[in-house]
């Protein structure tokens, strides 16, 4: 107890001391560097569980530990789950917590197979901006890679990544939801309409925004095709 309490006291995380974040009612096992789910996640798993149906293909993109995809599957029996991560300690804890999933270690779509696409993608990709990131509890600046957190200049970069790539990984009734900051809704969803989606940002749970963070969960689709209006006039 001495030697975890001093591991704590000397600024680790404490997930990282105890091996396991808690998310969802599970315990998720973490390593160091790993992105920890973070509770304010749990309305972007309940906007999932109210679109998928028993049987879908599930992503769960920059998976960290899985915990989301993990979270989803149990309330969603038989989803056909893949998880993809960019860091190779992640990728081993996904592995961990989704017994029996498809966890590939890649950046964002690139790894999977051709031709796959999803009828649930859970995107929970960094989107704090550079700048702010100075401003976050040292544990989370110091104990997590740089690269779970770093969005770019105004914490859109990975999104924008994330929206060129969804139209073609997307089933006919297949969504992507993802999280980010209130303010950060506006150019998400022009971002979204650039590439052919459509997007809304969903209401807050039981119709109150988090004051704590100001996160939303904005929900992606493949655009209605647009059907062109005959300008002949008889």
């Amino acid at each position: 107890m001495d030697a975890l309490l001093a591991r704590r006291v000397a600024g680790e995380r404490l997930e990282d001391v105890l091996g396991w974040a808690r998310f969802g009612g599970r315990r998720w096992v973490v390593a160091s560097g790993v992105f920890v789910p973070r509770q304010r996640s749990t309305a972007l798993v309940e906007a999932a569980t109210a679109h998928a149906r028993p049987g879908d293909t599930v992503l769960d993109l920059g998976c960290g530990t899985g915990a989301l995809a993990g979270a989803l599957a149990d309330r969603v029996p038989g989803l056909v789950v893949h998880a993809t991560d960019l860091l190779p300690a992640a990728t081993a804890c996904a592995r961990s917590n989704l017994p029996g999933a498809h966890v590939h270690t890649g950046d964002l779509f690139e790894p999977l197979p051709a031709g796959l696409r999803f009828d649930v993608v859970l995107a929970n990709v960094p989107y704090v901006p550079t700048a702010g990131i100075a401003h976050l509890p040292v544990e989370m600046r110091e104990h997590e890679d740089r690269r779970t957190l770093d969005g770019g200049a105004d914490g859109l970069d990975v999104l924008r990544r994330v929206l060129a790539g969804a139209g073609e990984r997307l089933t006919g009734r297949g969504r992507l939801f993802t999280e980010l900051d209130e303010a950060q809704t506006g150019p998400a969803v022009r971002c979204a309409r650039e590439h052919g989606l459509d997007a809304e940002v969903l209401p807050a749970p039981s119709g109150e925004e988090d004051e704590e963070d100001g996160s939303r969960v904005l929900s992606v689709r493949v655009g209605a095709p647009q059907v062109a209006m005959s300008t002949n006039r008889e």
